[in-house]
């Protein structure tokens, strides 16, 4: 089953590096296009840096963490993440995003951002948005699904005892 996850990841990965063809392709010369008024717009970025753009110019560090996040997730995956779907689904849209966007780094020295929402300023792309929701399910699994806050607690009580 994790060998499915895996696949829908690099899915993302190819679905996200399909569109930022596209967008180097058409977008780079049109300046800001409105593909949804008051909602959403389209518009060329060069991201160097990580979420906001910030710490720029460190592509050789983002390349390296972003490299073992997509390898501790893609191990999580394999050890446990059949047994929770919601777990895998986070781990799915990490482990895409992050290979979206590490393709980038390594390819073109910098993240192609195209996505601006009326009511979210940063510019970003399909990639930082699945990041973005896989945190979020990841969250909601550890908080409400997993015994990873329970266990704290054990391994405290159990020193404390001793």
């Amino acid at each position: 089953m994790a060998f499915l996850y895996l696949a829908l990841a690099l899915l993302v990965a190819v679905v996200d590096q399909v569109i930022k063809y596209f967008v180097l392709e058409y977008l780079v010369n049109a300046g800001r296009v409105t593909a949804i008024p008051r909602i959403l717009d389209l518009i060329y970025v060069e991201n160097t840096g990580v979420a906001f753009g910030m710490f720029s110019d460190l592509r050789w560090l983002f390349v390296i963490i972003t490299g073992i996040v997509i390898v501790a997730f893609t191990i999580m995956l394999f050890k446990s993440g059949y047994k929770s779907k919601l777990f895998s689904v986070s781990a799915v849209l990490i482990i895409g995003g992050g290979i979206g966007n590490l393709i980038d780094r390594i390819i073109h020295g910098f993240v192609v951002d195209y996505l601006q929402l009326s009511f979210f300023s940063p510019v970003c792309n399909f990639a930082d948005y699945c990041i973005t929701v896989g945190t979020v399910l990841l969250v909601v699994y550890l908080i409400f699904y997993s015994d990873f806050l329970s266990d704290d607690k054990k391994v405290s009580e159990k020193a404390e005892n001793e």
